[in-house]
């Protein structure tokens, strides 16, 4: 197969992870929205300022990453891409595509519905940023098969262990979820030495996550998902211990 029909060949399955990515980002928007933003009271209490609502985090996630699914749909629908899906669609299912939309979203459900409620932010989104990059980057069918698994393992894992909410707070999860996520960042360093994009994936993992959740819980004073984590504990200990004081005194 020559370079264009490869270059086909992926922006179609762009195409279908688009539209897995935009079903899944429309349904946790819609459920986010029962999630009080402006000005309702929860128990009792005003929440006029919109920074407080426990919405920001979970809107900011989706929101984004539907917006990041309309640019990957749009990029494949300009090369080609999605002309080429709907035409393969019309004489069978592709396998390949089937494969790569249904792992991304296994990884996807185990990440909202085990991790994110359960497992320290930085960590979780750490392991799903690296899963994602390591797992489809190249289109290699067995990379997303070891990515899909590392997320869905920890989800399972975080979900079956801690089903009720009284036990979230437990670190076992944690650091189950940080096994797999170094794990998974060995692989992707030993594929770096060919494939030097790959170098940059660990940092992006650490950096992103870590940003965003500062920003939520010191900046706009967010309720974070699973602010007892195992980093995020640690984080928030020594801003308010060490940190804080400096300028306040």
């Amino acid at each position: 197969m020559d370079k264009p029909d490869e270059t086909l060949v992926m922006r179609s399955r762009d195409f279908w992870a688009a539209i897995v990515l935009i079903t899944v980002s429309v349904f946790f928007l819609w459920k986010t929205s029962d999630i009080p933003l402006w000005g309702e009271n929860r128990a009792g209490v005003s929440g006029s300022d919109w920074y407080n609502s426990a919405a920001i985090v979970p809107l900011f996630i989706f929101g984004g990453l539907l917006g990041l699914s309309f640019v990957l749909l749009a990029i494949s629908i300009r090369s080609g891409g999605a002309q080429n899906a709907l035409s393969a669609l019309g004489i069978g299912w592709d396998k390949s595509e089937a494969y790569r939309a249904s792992t991304i979203g296994l990884i996807l459900l185990a990440y909202v519905v085990g991790l994110v409620p359960r497992v320290d932010f930085i960590l979780c989104s750490g392991l799903l940023i690296t899963a994602l990059t390591y797992g489809y980057y190249g289109g290699h069918a067995r990379r997303a098969l070891v990515a899909c698994s590392a997320v869905v393992s920890a989800g399972l894992f975080a979900f079956a262990v801690f089903p009720a909410q009284a036990d979230w707070n437990a670190l076992s999860d944690d650091w189950f979820t940080l096994a797999l996520w170094v794990s998974l960042t060995l692989l992707v360093l030993s594929k770096a030495v060919s494939e030097h994009v790959l170098r940059f994936v660990p940092l992006v993992a650490i950096l992103a996550p870590l940003i965003l959740v500062c920003a939520m819980a010191f900046v706009f004073r967010q309720n974070v998902p699973a602010r007892g984590g195992l980093i995020f504990k640690q984080i928030e200990y020594h801003y308010y211990v060490t940190l804080r004081p400096l300028w306040k005194d």
